[in-house]
């Protein structure tokens, strides 16, 4: 009776984190985390790479016109991997809610229910969030999202496929790496600069 019980209540923790025994995503639209942007030159359009605000060390770039899809963003580090795609960001072309909620639906039954509901109340915004770990020991968030009015987010329904360490990992060696800068600049022997002003009118503003 005993080993039934215990059998059960497993059965039953399975169940309830059966999401964190997905397999982890790590593409989407053709794309693929960790592998070089260059591998998908014919799919972006390289002209564009610009850092992104707040993570310089992080670049990104558009997408080409592709089926199924109206738009994109492929994000690559600088630093730790030169050039591995570290996210995915595509919005697809059919915009309505009834897309949203097949996709939703078959979101579902590969990965089980989201981890986090990153919307609003109102619905106005929709976005569910899906967290894993695959076994490289990545950390992989996946978002599906849909917005109907939100002017500061992108109209209709998008896909993010980020891996969150490997984000991580690129900013350090980027801070690294211009501490490393600076302290190079600080160190040289700097001519000494006399300015016009002397005595007291040198200290005080004016």
């Amino acid at each position: 009776m005993r080993r039934k019980i215990f059998l059960l209540a497993n059965f039953l923790i399975l169940l309830g984190y059966g999401i964190c025994l997905a397999e982890a995503p790590h593409q989407v639209g053709g794309f693929v985390l960790n592998r070089n942007i260059a591998d998908f030159r014919d799919y972006v359009i390289m002209e564009t790479a610009l850092p992104i605000r707040y993570m310089e060390n992080i670049e990104e770039v558009e997408t080409k016109p592709m089926k199924g899809f109206k738009s994109g963003l492929i994000a690559y580090g600088t630093c730790v991997a030169p050039g591995h795609i570290v996210r995915i960001k595509l919005k697809y072309a059919d915009p309505s809610k009834k897309f949203f909620d097949n996709l939703l639906k078959r979101f579902k039954e590969k990965y089980g229910e989201p981890d986090e509901y990153r919307g609003d109340p109102f619905n106005i915004l929709i976005s569910w969030k899906w967290s894993f770990t695959d076994k490289e020991n990545n950390r992989i968030s996946l978002t599906l999202q849909h917005n109907a009015m939100d002017s500061e987010e992108k109209l209709g329904n998008s896909v993010k496929l980020t891996m969150t360490n490997l984000i991580e990992e690129d900013q350090r060696c980027h801070r690294v790496k211009a501490l490393d800068k600076q302290e190079k600049l600080r160190q040289q022997n700097w001519k000494v600069m006399t300015p016009e002003s002397s005595g007291w009118d040198l200290y005080v503003p004016r």
